[in-house]
């Protein structure tokens, strides 16, 4: 019996927390019924399947990481909107490492698929990032594809507990933003 009031926002939430508690890799929707008691059957009033599920995840966390960096951009320019955007990001990852994960490589559907609006704002605010330096068109692709490395890197590997070895990982993050902050202002200079 389906449980009262259960809604598509309600079972893509529990999926996202399902993701991040056990893996992206682990979502299943046995597991996710369970987790919302009811019936596999049942999701199937909410969702198309996992694959479903899956998309829908992404476009949850595109949409969440989109307005944490965007409130933490806010009001900032040059390196203050560079380290606020790299700090939004690494947190955002390591609070949420599976609903981030369903992110990577997913698929967009069609110019009205909601996952590319999303995903579009959050390069938009990096992009702002990258015109604060100046960084025109001509190199912009790279800028943004060399922050996405940088930054996705240092957030998964944080999410992972990568950084095992001595040393402070903070301080890790740290310098790795000075550097971009003084790469990004020579790309820039005349």
């Amino acid at each position: 019996m389906p449980r009262a009031g259960l809604s598509t926002p309600d079972v893509v939430a529990a999926g996202a927390t399902l993701a991040d508690d056990h893996g992206f890799g682990n979502l299943a929707l046995g597991a996710l019924a369970e987790r919302l008691g009811v019936r596999t059957p049942s999701l199937y009033k909410h969702i198309d399947g996992l694959a479903d599920l899956q998309h829908r995840i992404a476009t949850l966390a595109m949409t969440e990481l989109d307005q944490r960096v965007r409130d933490a951009m806010h009001g900032k320019s040059g390196s203050a909107a560079l380290a606020a955007f790299a700090t939004a990001f690494r947190d955002y990852v390591v609070a949420h490492p599976g609903r981030y994960t369903a992110t990577v490589g997913a698929r967009f559907s069609g110019p009205d698929d909601p996952l590319l609006r999303s995903s579009g704002r959050v390069l938009e605010s990096m992009e702002a990032v990258l015109r604060g330096y100046g960084i025109g068109d001509d190199a912009m692709v790279h800028a943004l594809r060399t922050l996405r490395c940088a930054f996705h890197g240092f957030a998964t590997l944080s999410a992972a507990d990568g950084f095992q070895w001595s040393g402070d990982a903070d301080q890790s993050f740290e310098w790795m933003i000075r550097f971009l902050d003084r790469g990004l202002g020579q790309i820039a200079a005349p």
